[in-house]
């Protein structure tokens, strides 16, 4: 227990430059063997991470953290350990048998090591089901368990620390969803608004719980129920789980006694510029079919406008009601979430040309990264043989979702 609490407590602040010490833990993370929590300096009192760590029967004590600058951190302590501080290594570490990755660590005290994750070693960490980490010749096997929700717990943990203070922490493995009012409780609409009409946009259900993805600016706003219809099928209400008003993603959920006859599966590799993908969503329902539509096109670039590196730009043509449809590749499997297109008129008015087909995917990074956080067991694929335009549609038939709900003109104005 000792070696639990003092790794917790020093290690990972030692990653954190110009702290000496570590207070805490504030607030708890339990899940299977993880226990942690949120930590300050103690010198200062200020929020520094979040972390959890577990025993293994061979002596190390595996770390997992997320800085308050939203860096995650792994850490190794074992008391057979004989670094010199500061002493600085690389490990090579290993996820389920795939491509070995290579971290630079830092001794922070002669029983432990540390070192900062890229994004994509979070990631593989998060759904591994085993890792070797090999230092100085010497490997290490570790079996990975309940990573997925640690992972999310420790990424609430900063979140609401941040947002709220160390008043009012508590059990971080509890990520609150977002309550919808009832009905006949909604809050009445802003002054000045007019009365609700009625907004739709697409979604799809990722998981065999009924996890449905959309956008944010699908159901921000919404006023009453939010509904969900697979075409011709009878609609459902749908709760928020989840949202992230930055990335613009929504998670929703049908009631528990909605069975689908199946859900979309994730590519597990990049996506290359001049790959084909097709869109599939509801635009212009009510004025258009009352059937989903389906376009074609290309992945014009890999970065969106400003070379925002978490959009796809694709020419496949969208329209509104398109925002939070599924985009495919060629063998039927997601590659990004439909967002938007560019403004024709606004680009028409700075450069005097109308620009033609330039639209917008989340790309499936940014999406795993919000299912992950979100804890749900959504499924990968690898692409196989390509598809006929006409399969890759009827394939996605029983899990491509109308969204519609009412929203006020006011709520529309700032989508």
């Amino acid at each position: 227990m000792w070696l639990k609490s003092f790794v917790v407590a020093f290690v990972l602040q030692g990653m954190l430059a110009g702290l000496v010490h570590a207070a805490g833990p504030f607030g708890t993370i339990h899940i299977g063997n993880w226990n942690g929590g949120a930590f300050t300096n103690d010198s200062t009192g200020a929020f520094t991470h979040c972390a959890a760590s577990a025993p293994y029967a061979n002596g190390m004590t595996l770390l997992v953290g997320q800085d308050s600058n939203n860096a995650w951190l792994l850490g190794f302590a074992n008391p057979a350990f004989r670094f010199k501080k500061g002493e600085n290594l690389t490990i090579d570490v290993t996820f389920d048998g795939q491509a070995e990755v290579r971290l630079f660590a830092t001794a922070f005290s002669g029983v432990m090591v540390s070192a900062v994750l890229p994004t994509n070693v979070a990631r593989a960490f998060q759904k591994a089901s085993l890792m070797v980490a090999v230092a100085r010749g010497t490997p290490f096997q570790f079996s990975l368990t309940s990573t997925a929700p640690l992972i999310a717990a420790v990424s609430n943990c900063v979140t609401r620390v941040k947002a709220d203070g160390l008043d009012k922490v508590g059990d971080f493995t509890k990520i609150a969803a977002k309550p919808q009012t009832a009905p006949d409780k909604q809050a009445a609409p802003p002054a000045g608004s007019k009365p609700a009409k009625a907004r739709s946009g697409t979604g799809f259900v990722v998981s065999a719980s009924g996890h449905i993805v959309t956008n944010n600016h699908v159901i921000n706003g919404c006023v009453g129920d939010i509904k969900g219809n697979l075409t011709g099928e009878a609609a459902i209400t749908l709760r928020v789980v989840s949202s992230d008003a930055n990335n613009d993603l929504a998670l929703l959920q049908a009631p528990a006694t909605t069975t689908f006859k199946d859900f979309a599966r994730i590519r597990d590799r990049s996506i290359r510029s001049g790959d084909s993908v097709i869109a599939i969503g509801f635009p212009y329902h009510g004025m258009l079919t009352s059937d989903f539509t389906v376009t074609t096109g290309i992945v014009s670039s890999l970065s969106g406008m400003r070379n925002d590196t978490r959009f796809l730009q694709i020419s496949a043509p969208v329209q509104p009601g398109n925002s939070g449809g599924p985009l495919f590749d060629a063998t039927g499997q997601i590659v990004g979430v439909v967002t938007g297109k560019v403004d024709a008129l606004r680009i028409a008015v700075a450069t005097g040309n109308i620009p033609e087909n330039i639209n917008f995917a989340i790309k499936t990074g940014v999406l795993r990264d919000f299912l992950d956080n979100s804890v749900v067991p959504y499924q990968t694929a690898e692409p196989k043989g390509e598809l006929k335009t006409t399969d890759i549609a009827a394939n996605a038939r029983p899990y491509t979702m109308l969204i519609s709900c009412n929203g006020t003109e006011q709520a529309d104005a700032k989508r």
